[in-house]
């Protein structure tokens, strides 16, 4: 419709509404409520543990729990352990035990927790 020219009644109080309407309903939509944000919070408490639970301690961890890593095997097994122990996760990288390609491939499911004196 050209600006100015004549709108027939009621119309623009029409298109108005359902403009309003419109983003009422996107914004209700697009903001959780205190309940299903409880909810996803709950929900993401048991993966997060599980994940740690699945974390392997390179200081600490078996031959068979490091095999398990993706990409690894004897060779990268025997390198870890040959250089225990490791302050932190990506020294196996700056010590060159393992390539960064390997390192960034399993550096979510690894850890490097001090060794108890």
């Amino acid at each position: 419709m050209a600006r100015g020219a004549a709108c027939p009644p009621g119309l623009r109080r029409m298109i108005l509404e359902s403009t309003l309407v419109a983003m009422i309903w996107t914004s209700a939509g697009a903001r959780p409520t205190a309940s299903q944000t409880r909810q996803a919070a709950a929900s993401a408490a048991p993966e997060r543990s599980q994940r740690l639970a699945e974390e392997v301690d390179i200081n600490s961890a078996t031959p068979r729990q490091l095999n398990a890593l993706p990409g690894f095997g004897p060779a990268y097994t025997r390198r870890v352990i040959a250089g225990r122990p490791y302050r932190s996760k990506n020294q196996l990288v700056t010590q060159g035990v393992i390539p960064q390609a390997e390192y960034e491939r399993i550096r979510d499911r690894i850890a490097a927790h001090r060794p108890a004196r």
